[in-house]
């Protein structure tokens, strides 16, 4: 297993850095047969398989995921040369074809779980049997068109999704595995404990920027969970959070690393090649609203530690900063090298690769750091496996996408929401977001993210939304769905680690993640959010929604410089929706309304001893 994930990290650094690289086909159909083989190797059949040898059934779906692959490139120029409508399929063809579905659908169950493949069969059902449907029918496409559609063409299997994934995703995978191994997780904790773990609700101030920083390693929200979690909710829970709190602390702190610069998830990878924009472009336009979304999230564990009487850790459990920095503050240095390069224009491959190199180099200033030939193959190995899921996730959402472009389904649809919105942007973009919540609990961020691409984004944009906003907003509502009711899979892996309720949980996962269910509709109206428009907007913009998501985490968590009553918590909420909308009146609105409701605080009698007035929640 080491073997096949060092050679498939390998075989894609060395198609970026050569000077006669694979075509586009050829590395996603390299990329493709990598993770079909180590899908089959890596993961089980089913839960509860023994993991300590590889049964004979995996073997043999292995070897056979080879045989429609090497088909491909054997046959390479007459893929390439034949026309799709023009030439028929012959029966080699069609096994193949039939054969590399089939295993792709088996192996995207075992590494995402059984909602992805469901959604591929419920689409290539109505494909096929479009004449035949009471409700929506189409023309129909044939079992040939559909296999020739999907296996032999770039508009399926081997679609966009894919080659970003080969193209992009490994390298930043990649980097993250050799950060991961040179001790940076264990240095973002403790950067995180000694800056702010003494504070009051420390530990929960603790996870958000443990969890932010270790989004550049991980883009996965459970993931984050799983790492930073064991820590930090325990912490939590040890100075006086309620379980449901910790765990929903965490949850919501983990799945922003998705969200958050300069290393998101791979869904915006995807996004930068459709718009047919750089990555950095993403990034820039990703920044003021993840920053908006960690400030509200940090408010709130603050406000909420001030009116449960929380305390911080005991400064002598704490690491010294200074110390912490002298010691690991180099294992930082491959994060800012990444960032600059994006920024300074450099191409996502270049800095994914030189950033790497630089996490070598710099681990050797420290012994406990340095990354030796055993922690490079581990990394290497890390980098393949992790991009597995990414790989089965985009080649399975391609075969979807392949299916809606071949009968127009997008088109369709998108004048059916017009219809249904009454050329209501506001209706559109509530359908949208239940939409990408809605696929999302099942789904990776990526393969939701897709499935929006394809049938609700073009919707938008003909409803006026900019390109960028509108693949933000369908974004945004995919990561969200980790943190919603009721499949929450981040507040599942959270709780279980918390050992609090389900659904307690889930709805103060909500709670705290309210700005980023806000903020996505205002960048919508107010692409200023995006960094799209003059400077002196963009600034206007960043400075009043920061001011916002404070009143709204005060709103709801009903305390601000003390307990708030029920008219206040309205008031703090009404002025949180006013700032965060970019715009003169309504920021002079929403300052209004602020300095009212924090003058009610004032004026208002001190409250007796013992007896604090929380409105009910």
């Amino acid at each position: 297993m080491a073997t096949l994930g060092v050679a498939m990290s390998l075989y894609h650094v060395y198609a970026r850095l050569t000077t006669a690289p694979p075509d586009s086909l050829i590395l996603r159909i390299m990329t493709l047969m990598f993770s079909l083989v180590l899908g089959f190797l890596l993961f089980p059949r089913a839960t509860g398989s023994p993991r300590d040898r590889i049964p004979w059934t995996d073997l043999a779906l292995a070897a056979l995921s080879l045989w429609p692959l090497f088909y491909l490139i054997f046959n390479y120029r007459y893929v390439v040369d034949r026309l799709p409508a023009a030439d028929p399929l012959s029966l080699g063809d069609k096994v193949a074809a039939g054969l590399a579905i089939l295993l792709v659908l088996e192996a995207a169950r075992r590494t995402l779980g059984p909602a992805l493949p469901l959604v591929v069969v419920g689409f290539m059902l109505y494909a096929v049997a479009g004449p035949w449907l009471p409700v929506l029918p189409h023309r129909g496409l044939t079992l040939e068109v559909l296999l020739d559609q999907t296996f032999f063409t770039t508009e399926g299997l081997f679609g966009i999704p894919l080659g970003v994934a080969g193209s992009y995703v490994i390298l930043f995978i990649i980097f993250g595995a050799f950060l991961e191994k040179s001790g940076a997780g264990q240095f973002f904790m403790n950067f995180a404990n000694a800056l702010a773990g003494g504070a009051r609700g420390g530990p929960g101030k603790v996870a958000v920027i443990s969890s932010s920083c270790f989004g550049t390693i991980s883009g996965s929200a459970v993931a984050n969970v799983m790492v930073d979690g064991w820590l930090t909710i325990p912490m939590m829970k040890r100075t006086g959070f309620k379980p449901e709190a910790a765990a929903a602390i965490e949850a919501v702190a983990s799945t922003g690393g998705q969200i958050m610069p300069p290393i998101m998830g791979a869904a915006a990878f995807v996004m930068a090649e459709f718009l047919g924009v750089s990555y950095t472009a993403v990034m820039v336009a990703a920044l003021i609203p993840a920053l908006l979304y960690y400030a509200s999230l940090f408010a709130a564990i603050h406000f909420n530690a001030v009116r449960s009487g929380l305390r911080g850790i005991p400064r002598e459990e704490l690491p010294a900063l200074g110390l912490t920095l002298r010691q690991q503050g180099h294992l930082f240095v491959p994060v800012v090298i990444i960032f600059a390069l994006l920024v300074a224009g450099f191409s996502a491959t270049y800095a994914a690769i030189v950033s790497t190199v630089s996490v070598i180099l710099l681990s050797y200033l420290r012994t406990e750091s340095r990354i030796g030939l055993t922690r490079a193959i581990e990394a290497l190995r890390a980098g393949a496996t992790q991009t597995v899921p990414v790989a089965m996730a985009t080649a399975a959402a391609g075969i979807v996408i392949g299916v809606i472009m071949q009968l127009g389904v997008a088109i369709r649809f998108s004048a059916f929401l017009v219809d249904i919105a009454s050329s209501s942007l506001l209706v559109a973009l509530v359908i949208t977001m239940v939409a990408g919540l809605i696929l999302g609990m099942g789904m990776p961020t990526t393969a939701s993210y897709l499935m929006q691409v394809a049938i609700l984004i073009p919707a938008l944009i003909t409803l006026g939304v900019r390109p960028m906003a509108a693949h933000m907003f369908a974004f945004y509502f995919s990561c969200l769905s980790s943190v919603t009711p009721p499949v929450a899979l981040a507040v599942y892996a959270a709780a279980s680690i918390s050992r609090s309720s389900l659904w307690g949980s889930g709805w103060q996962a909500v709670k705290f993640a309210a700005a980023g269910f806000i903020v996505p509709f205002f960048f919508v109206y107010s692409p200023a959010l995006l960094f799209d428009g003059p400077w002196v907007d963009v600034v206007r913009a960043m400075v009043s929604g920061t001011i916002g998501v404070i009143a709204l985490a005060a709103g709801l968590e009903g305390y601000f410089i003390r307990p708030t009553i029920r008219l206040e918590r309205l008031i703090f909420i009404a002025a949180a929706l006013t700032l965060i909308h970019p715009g003169l009146a309504t920021d002079l609105i929403g300052v209004g309304l602020l300095g009212l409701g924090l003058g009610m605080q004032k004026l208002r009698r001190p409250d007796p001893v013992g007896v604090p007035v929380v409105s009910p929640r």
